[in-house]
């Protein structure tokens, strides 16, 4: 009895052993593919992964970064050896992610909008190949979502010159040292004077403008801008008769004359009803109610327009300082000013007046021909 007793010991150890080690054995191989658990894996490299591991821990759904170098064939590479430039691997980061939260191609924004991605000889002051932009796809899906997103990205001229980003295959992924690891959090001193003096936020900030971290805005977004400018419709100004003939003297005082209703006592400024706001005299589409929100001044006011192409901005002196006036594309008319006090995601308000626009619910929207514009709250539902 005792024996047996002994067996079952001894076999219930070599069993516990065995699935420790196979389950350490199976961690080790999911890092080298893309699924990890119910997380995704995609392994980049933009320069120095100090900076890149910072700047993508920022991301919502990133689980985690982990620093390292990919691309060469020897086999644990020491930071010497890829700092030389001679051992073939790149600096990269290996980012666990949720992808219920955040997409593949959205990752691949956050490092596009943190990094140099058009210089295929290092990046900002780190020289040589080892600091080179690169995607290591580690399937099919994601090499096509990369090429896709990179392709967009050079059509719509984000950048100063054409994209030099590599796509390579995934092969192996090597973590670096223990002290490269956060080594923002554990060096912070170190890590901002590094960062300053590379010239990486000088470059991003000349490509994306000063407020980009406050007030980040997408490759996504700039791409569907493009897209949106390139499908704007035409509209008509009328004559001054005819305009005269169509507005009322108020309307007619803010947008010939560029003028300024009184908060409070306007029609759209507690509106709440779902819709799009168009201009008074051409009808070309402006903002919509999935946009607008409560800024307390007592005139609508918006995050951004639907579609930038149907809007123009212009200096304005006329109270002493300089503001900037928003005007319609067709029309011309005085629409109202652009401020840098509103919310995210942009940080703008466009506090416009509710003379200058009339408003279509939802409901009419078909009937009135914006029916492009439901998709605005097919979204927000």
């Amino acid at each position: 009895m005792r024996s047996r007793l002994k067996i079952t010991t001894v076999a219930l150890l070599f069993a516990s052993f065995f699935a420790a080690m196979t389950s350490f054995f199976s961690t080790a191989e999911d890092m080298s593919t893309p699924m990890k658990g119910e997380y995704e894996i995609a392994t980049l490299a933009g320069g120095c992964f100090w900076c890149t591991e910072s700047d993508l821990e920022k991301l919502d759904g990133v689980v985690d970064v982990v620093s390292g170098y990919a691309g060469g064939s020897l086999e644990n590479p020491t930071y010497k050896q890829v700092s030389s430039g001679k051992s073939g691997h790149i600096e990269v980061i290996q980012v666990t992610f949720d992808p219920k939260i955040v997409s593949y191609e959205q990752v691949l924004d956050q490092l596009f909008r943190h990094m140099d991605p058009t210089d295929s000889k290092g990046s900002f002051v780190d020289r040589g190949p080892q600091y080179r932009p690169a995607i290591f796809f580690h399937n099919e899906d994601q090499r096509v979502i990369a090429q896709e997103f990179m392709n967009e990205i050079d059509a719509a001229k984000i950048y100063p010159k054409p994209l030099a980003t590599e796509l390579i295959e995934f092969k192996k992924f090597w973590p670096a040292e223990d002290y490269h690891q956060d080594y923002y959090k554990r060096n912070p001193v170190r890590y901002k004077y590094y960062r300053h003096g590379s010239g990486r936020d000088k470059y991003l900030d000349l490509v994306f403008g000063e407020g980009r971290e406050d007030n980040p805005k997408t490759l996504r977004q700039y791409i569907d801008e493009q897209k949106m400018a390139q499908n704007v419709k035409q509209y008509s100004k009328p004559s001054e008769s005819e305009i005269k003939k169509m507005l009322t003297d108020k309307q007619y005082y803010v947008t010939q004359k560029e003028g300024t209703e009184r908060p409070f006592d306007n029609a759209y400024w507690d509106n709440k009803a779902e819709g799009i706001y168009v201009d008074i005299v051409s009808g070309e589409p402006l903002f919509s109610s999935t946009d607008k929100y409560k800024s307390g001044t007592g005139w609508p006011s918006f995050t951004k327009p639907i579609n930038k192409a149907y809007i123009t901005e212009e200096d304005d002196f006329a109270l002493f300082s300089k503001r900037t006036e928003i005007r319609s594309k067709f029309a011309d008319s005085h629409l109202g000013h652009v401020f840098s006090d509103g919310p995210k995601p942009t940080g703008l308000r466009y506090c416009m007046n509710s003379a200058a626009m009339r408003f279509v619910a939802k409901a009419d929207l078909e009937k009135e021909g914006y029916g492009e514009y439901l998709y605005l709250f097919n979204q927000s539902s």
